[in-house]
């Protein structure tokens, strides 16, 4: 489960990545420090 703590500790990296959980929400961390959430809809 993606939960607060998780999104406050998500620091930028080398390459952009994703934290998400088993119901589809993410947040995608860009190397610039901005962060973006949302849905994955199947």
């Amino acid at each position: 489960m993606l939960n607060n703590i998780q999104i406050r500790n998500a620091k930028p990296k080398p390459k952009p990545y994703k934290l998400a959980n088993e119901r589809g929400l993410y947040l995608l961390a860009n190397p610039k420090g901005a962060s973006y959430g949302g849905w994955l809809m199947s």
